[in-house]
């Protein structure tokens, strides 16, 4: 196990080697919503990229130098396209959408409270775990491990309303899964990217028994397709709802 751990230290062995092996929040999506979107890897993005950066500006800054970025105002622009082409990429981020995150993160970690939160020195940085939860092998990476608390961080664009969008994006299962993982309270540090509003969430035990249910049904269902005696073939997968 200590082996899979450090191979899962690698982002490329987590997303696309040994990690394949294992469950992970981000599988509770399609098991629930489109099973036959289940083990598809999504292309990467703009939007995936902004995540990527930004978390690797406050866990992992070493990597975030290597990012990529070009000065223009849209990828419309001939220079964007000559770059993107020049240097052989799908995609790259704009300068602007750069100092935009660097931003974010100043305004994150000029909060006194936040900076010591996230700065603690006891505090480990995208940490990995693997466990059985329910007859199933999960792994997940945990942002921060706080000698008290796992600390996950996240953006959004309306912090408001970060209690409801939060189990749209399965941030309850998430929590259930982690807590199950590393054996710590998981707390959500949320900074609203238009705004610069910081929030602190703490999940209530309603919070994580939903995350649990959420799990309960995405192992079903992976059974029913997926597992050693499947008895459905996904292709057949249609919703039946009472509306």
């Amino acid at each position: 196990m200590e082996n899979v751990i450090e191979k899962l230290k690698d982002d490329e062995e987590y997303y696309r080697g040994v990690g394949k092996n294992y469950l992970s929040n981000s599988d509770i999506g399609a098991l629930l919503s489109n099973p036959k979107e289940f083990g598809i890897s999504k292309p990467d993005n703009p939007n995936f990229a902004k995540g990527r950066y930004f978390h690797q500006l406050i866990l992992e800054p070493d990597k975030a130098k290597e990012f990529q970025f070009v000065d223009c105002s849209t990828r419309t622009t001939k220079l964007y396209k000559e770059f993107v082409k020049d240097n052989e990429l799908d995609f790259v981020l704009l300068e602007k959408e750069g100092e935009e995150l660097r931003e974010l993160v100043k305004t994150l970690l000029g909060n006194i409270d936040m900076f010591e939160l996230i700065r603690e020195p006891g505090n480990e940085y995208e940490v990995p775990a693997i466990k059985e939860i329910k007859g199933m092998m999960w792994k997940g990476k945990a942002d921060i491990v706080h000698p008290e608390m796992l600390i996950d961080i996240k953006t959004t664009s309306k912090i408001e309303d970060f209690r409801w969008s939060a189990k749209r994006y399965n941030y309850d299962s998430q929590c259930y899964i982690y807590q199950q993982l590393f054996n710590k309270p998981l707390v959500f540090v949320v900074v609203d990217k238009t705004s610069g509003v910081i929030g602190i969430f703490r999940p209530t035990e309603e919070f994580i028994r939903g995350g649990e249910e959420k799990v309960d049904r995405a192992i079903e269902v992976y059974d029913k397709f997926f597992g050693e005696n499947a008895e459905s073939d996904v292709e057949s997968y249609y919703i039946d709802e009472m509306i």
